[in-house]
């Protein structure tokens, strides 16, 4: 920190502002661009550090508020608590403590157009300036990772189920005579169906795409284009250009250019001589799966069941014994998963928090953090795959031993909380925001609340929080509504500091439901993720009987799926657990 404060000072700067983000808005960056990790330890996905010349703080949200008071415990970071009565924002805190006629700074490779702009607004209030041309990290962080090279892949129309030349052409339709910027490494692989390995978790290239009535320019190092994804991009209908021509190219094009402000670094759409700000078509179009995508999930969800149902299997009868911790069952998890076929990684760290850790709702464990886990009380874990035919994201609580009370009920409440949302049938125009209530009911009913979403889209062989401005399960209005073809988690949870956390969680197909009598037609839900609920802790007398008949019906699904792919062992077991209440 100190570092960053003598450039500071060089440069004239009262204040900088270090976001979590890369040039291309992603959820999970390259190692290079971890700079808000490195300036303050704090290690969460979400979160922004800012450093001024004698103060530091820094803003996350309810995920990571016991992670974040631990990590920043003796840094000189003042933890801010977004969403939480009496929190300041970014700009309310810097107005406070910066006199009138400072200036404070930004990088704007990493920084969107609207956060910039945001900035910009809200500084001017309090007499503030902002500085967009500054990376002091190219200088202060002088082991600072390289930029990824990793080689990108084609995938195949087998998985993809649409070319890229067809859904070009979609785009072009949509775009008119216009030119359009593709920023995000998720709209850019499912438009050109291209993947990598740039980026952890997500199967992402890093690249710009630009589409104008007559090319389509592919901005990438060209050391990433094997001679192969060169023909396949050639008969594709796009052009090569290097990743850093994307700036002298957007400078020369006379053409208006479609760009979405929210997904857009400022350095890219300050080169742009006549934007039109406009959401992107590209994200309206992915979060809906075709049939062969759709399929492509349920082969997926089969083989990751498979595997959770032998670390399940597993963890209760190695438990017991002795020597386990939350990274050796995480390890375990990823060794059944990489029996798969067709498995590519992990789609996320694992959240494996055993006892009061899992009442940190994104721990993932570390060997500082790590713990052995006994065979008592709770073991929450979320997790997921990346296969090439589609991503996974389950969270299942298992019960170890002997379970309070307390326990008990909150384990049940979260499960009515996740068969209501589930079961849920609803008319067309609903959003998320309009259901989610329905996972919270039972638990707003005693008191208890969750601060964080229930549920959000989840890509195909891409990024397992897809689209996450659009369709969500969530208390903050989102008017996106959900229609067939849209995947989307279920996922409620209670989370007890210093004791316990319960979630659980399937990854859904929104789908028909019927024409109905009014007003139709009427959606529900398919559940893609095939795993069981364990049923040593649920009150049963809690439940309805519909939630009962429903809840008994998706046990038997999830047998009745996997037994066809298990051995004799884990069938009986299987069989067993998902015996009917």
């Amino acid at each position: 920190m100190e570092a960053l404060r003598r450039l500071m000072q060089r440069e004239g700067i009262s204040a900088f502002i270090t976001p979590s983000t890369d040039p291309h808005a992603g959820e999970y960056v390259p190692e290079r661009w971890k700079s808000r990790r490195w300036i303050s330890g704090f290690t969460g996905s979400a979160g922004t550090a800012v450093v001024t010349l004698d103060q530091s703080a820094l803003w996350t949200d309810s995920r990571y508020f016991i992670q974040a008071t631990e990590q920043l415990a003796g840094t000189g970071y003042l933890l801010m608590k977004e969403k939480i009565e009496g929190t300041p924002s970014i700009t309310d805190w810097l107005g406070t403590v910066l006199p009138p006629g400072s200036v404070v700074a930004v990088d704007a490779w990493v920084n969107t157009t609207s956060e910039v702009e945001h900035l910009q607004n809200e500084l001017k209030a309090y007499g503030l300036t902002l500085r967009t041309d500054l990376d002091p990290y190219a200088e202060i962080w002088t082991d600072r990772p390289a930029i990824p090279q990793s080689k990108a892949f084609i995938q195949g129309l087998e998985f993809a189920g649409e070319s890229a030349a067809s859904k070009i052409q979609r785009i072009r339709k949509k775009i008119g005579q216009n030119a359009i910027v593709v920023s995000s490494l998720e709209e850019v692989a499912w438009t050109l169906n291209l993947r990598g390995d740039d980026v952890a978790y997500t199967p992402f290239i890093l690249s710009y795409v630009l589409i104008t009535p007559n090319d389509t320019l592919l901005y990438i190092c060209k050391e990433k284009v094997t001679p192969e994804v060169a023909d396949y991009l050639k008969q594709e209908g796009v052009d090569l250009r290097e990743y850093d021509d994307i700036i002298a190219d957007l400078q020369a094009l006379d053409l208006p250019v479609w760009v979405q402000a929210e997904k857009t670094n400022y350095a890219v759409y300050s080169a742009i001589k006549n934007p039109i700000r406009k959401e992107s078509p590209v994200e309206q179009m992915l979060i809906f799966k075709n049939e062969v995508e759709i399929n492509g999930f349920r082969h997926a969800m089969e083989k990751d069941g498979v595997a959770m149902v032998k670390w399940m299997k597993w963890t209760l009868e190695n438990v017991p014994k002795g020597g386990q911790t939350e990274l050796s069952l995480s390890r375990k998890l990823e060794e059944f998963r990489a029996e798969q076929p067709l498995f590519k990684g992990i789609s996320f760290e694992s959240i494996m928090g055993y006892a009061h850790h899992g009442a940190i709702v994104h721990y993932d464990p570390t060997p500082e953090t790590d713990i052995p886990v006994k065979p008592e009380g709770l073991l929450l874990i979320d997790s997921g795959g990346q296969y090439l035919d589609g991503t996974t994201d389950i969270t299942r609580t298992i019960p170890l031993g002997p379970l309070t009370w307390e326990m008990r009920r909150d384990y049940t409440l979260v499960l009515r909380g996740w068969i209501r949302l589930g079961s849920a049938v609803f008319p067309k125009g609903t959003c998320g925001t309009q259901l989610d209530a329905f996972a919270r009911e039972a638990m707003w009913k005693c008191g208890i609340n969750y601060l964080h979403g229930t549920g959000h889209g989840v890509g195909q062989f891409m990024s397992v929080h897809e689209a996450i401005d659009l369709h969500q399960f969530r208390m903050q209005w989102r008017p996106t509504p959900l229609l067939p073809g849209m995947t989307i988690t279920d996922e409620p949870g209670i989370y007890i500091e210093g004791s316990h956390g319960v979630r659980h969680e399937n990854t859904m197909l929104v789908v028909f439901h019927s024409d109905g009598i009014t007003f139709g037609p009427y959606y529900s839900f398919e559940q893609l993720t095939l795993c069981p609920i364990l049923t040593e802790p649920i009150l049963v007398d809690m439940l309805t009987e519909e939630e009962l008949q429903w809840f008994n019906q998706y046990q038997q699904t999830v047998y009745e799926r996997l037994a066809p792919r298990l051995d004799e062992e884990h069938r009986v077991w299987l069989e067993e657990v998902t015996k009917p209440l």
